[in-house]
């Protein structure tokens, strides 16, 4: 049902005004009025802001009731029953739209200024069908953006067909776009009904299927929110159950298969293409995360996970970055999960191969000795910049000065051929990315051939309150370098809560931790109030916990 248009505001110009842009959300009062407010502020060039709501019962209703009252350009559409998914709303903003453009915006959501000009004017400029612009995740409450496909955005480009830049199907979002509205009626591109997760997977496969010409523009156009602390997770971001890994593959294998079946030879770059992205990114993604998950869900994820990689070609997996690639085989050849502290460093980015370092009987490297057809020889021939160096990071907060300890270990004998000679050590802000502190220090041999040390005095009390990152730069006697990361190492006295001297703010608590990917990062919290602050944190979560067990038990 369609809410009347505001009658006291001015009528949009249909020459000018361009674009319908669809706003969709479910139960989503909180911030469905935000992103309608981001798509008028585009200006003149919107034509209307289409909200389909489908079935709330939070007042997002009245919400968009209310914005429909004060400006003629929003038209609110509200499903009679709630759909499941994202598709369903989208595809009615689709049929609903007056426009010659359409896009999308999701509730939660935001379009910066400018966006959709940007979009428009490289469209127009171009006579094609789809404009594509830069995401940045905003994890929120930190406010930390993280761009989405950078290398795509690069630079301002015309795509003439698809499978000219494979790349493309890495970005498989649909809300960074513009698309001309008779293109996607033409060609019967719509979004799965229903509840069908990763709905953005198949909509985008039958997009670049359809072959339009694409205008890439390096402005940032959407702005999407990771709120991971919020009490209902996004879709996507709840994969606590093993649904969401067959959602995944399931839209997976569907976006693959609509791209081999278009037409010509392209439809089949673009389908291999595909395959290799699910397993640099999927697949790593997921193993990252398996080691956390109970042993049922382990067991389910790798049978499922390697009954659909047996649908794979060769070439499929060869067309991967070789972390992705080796993750596949060994899962592969291993009927029941193995090795998942390893293969969760392998899939860091970058990625880290840690020992053991086994051969196979003619020296091959190999990942197992009783997987020795799991050939490692890539190793022997990649550039060190791209190799999986493995450096254990271990640091200890102490008064006068925190020393971090950096082993770096062999790998097939190509640390020891090019020569380990320094390290520069930054400190990163997590949500800035601005460096904090930097230091050098030389590697000497601990174990020949096998490890060498390097150690830095770090002066934490300079720092500010925050998440900060240890990266890496490793340097080589003949003349190569190798960005990387610290793996953070647990033992006795080891990330672990410690509150040292010093500072600006007289004590300092420093936590060390491993990311969800290994990695070595800290938190600082100066000052009393900071300590105070994180203890009383502390403690409510830990409240909060014995409170759960009791309820439990009481049950």
């Amino acid at each position: 049902m369609s809410h009347p248009t505001a009658q006291n505001s001015p009528a949009p110009n249909s020459r000018t005004s361009r674009v319908s842009v669809v706003v969709i959300g479910y139960n989503d009062a909180a911030h469905i009025a935000d992103a309608v407010r981001s798509a008028l502020a585009q200006g003149p060039v919107v034509r209307e802001v289409i909200a389909v709501d489908d079935c709330s019962t939070d007042g997002s209703a009245e919400i968009l009731a209310a914005l429909a009252e004060g400006d003629r350009r929003v038209r609110v559409i509200r499903r009679a029953s709630n759909s499941g998914g994202c598709g369903t709303p989208r595809n009615d903003g689709i049929d609903a739209a007056s426009a010659p453009y359409v896009m999308f915006l999701d509730s939660d959501d935001v379009l910066p200024p400018g966006a959709a000009v940007a979009l428009l004017a490289a469209a127009e400029r171009h006579g094609c069908e789809v404009a594509s612009g830069l995401c940045v995740r905003r994890e929120l409450p930190s406010g930390r953006e993280v761009p989405w496909q950078p290398e795509l955005y690069a630079k301002a480009r015309l795509v003439a067909r698809p499978e000219l830049r494979t790349r493309l199907v890495h970005d498989t979002l649909c809300v960074n776009k513009l698309y001309r509205a008779d293109f996607l009626r033409e060609h019967g591109i719509r979004f799965p009904e229903g509840r069908f997760i990763y709905e953005d997977f198949v909509f985008t496969a039958r997009m670049l299927a359809a072959g339009p010409r694409i205008a890439l523009v390096p402005d940032t156009v959407y702005v999407w929110h990771v709120r991971r602390a919020a009490a209902k997770l996004s879709i996507s971001l709840d994969r606590a159950g093993i649904a969401n890994w067959q959602a995944r593959m399931e839209a997976h294998r569907q976006s693959v298969e609509i791209l081999r079946d278009a037409r010509g030879a392209g439809g089949k770059r673009l389908a291999r293409a595909a395959r290799a992205k699910f397993v640099d990114h999927g697949l790593r993604m997921y193993t990252r995360e398996l080691p956390a998950r109970g042993e049922e869900y382990q067991r389910e994820w790798w049978s499922l996970t390697r009954a659909y990689l047996t649908t794979f070609d060769a070439a499929d997996l060869d067309a991967a970055p070789a972390p992705g690639r080796v993750i596949a085989r060994v899962i592969l050849a291993s009927g029941q999960p193995r090795d998942l502290a390893r293969l969760k460093q392998v899939a860091a980015r970058p990625a880290r191969l840690v020992p053991p370092y086994p051969r196979a009987a003619d020296a091959t490297p190999v990942w197992a000795d009783d997987l020795p057809h799991v050939t490692l020889e890539h190793l022997l021939v990649r550039p060190m910049r791209l190799l999986p160096l493995a450096v254990d990071g271990e640091l200890r907060p102490r008064a006068g000065g925190t020393r971090l300890t950096l082993r770096l270990r062999e790998l097939y004998g190509r640390v020891a051929q090019a020569g380990p000679a320094t390290v520069d050590v930054e400190l990163i802000h997590r949500q800035s990315g601005l460096p904090g502190l930097r230091r050098t220090a030389a590697f000497g041999p601990e174990r020949p051939g096998a490890t060498w040390t390097a150690t830095v005095l770090l002066d934490l009390g300079a720092l500010d309150g925050a998440v900060w990152d240890v990266r890496l730069r490793l340097h080589f006697d003949d003349g190569t370098s190798r960005d990387t990361t610290a793996r953070a190492v647990a033992g006795p006295g080891l990330l672990r809560r410690t509150v040292v001297p010093g500072g600006r703010r007289g004590i300092l608590l420093v936590q060390p931790y491993a990311t969800q990917a290994g990695n070595l990062s800290l938190r600082l919290a100066p000052g009393v109030r900071g300590v105070a602050g994180v203890v009383k944190r502390r403690l409510a979560r830990w409240l909060r916990r014995a409170r759960s067990v009791a309820g439990a038990r009481g049950r």
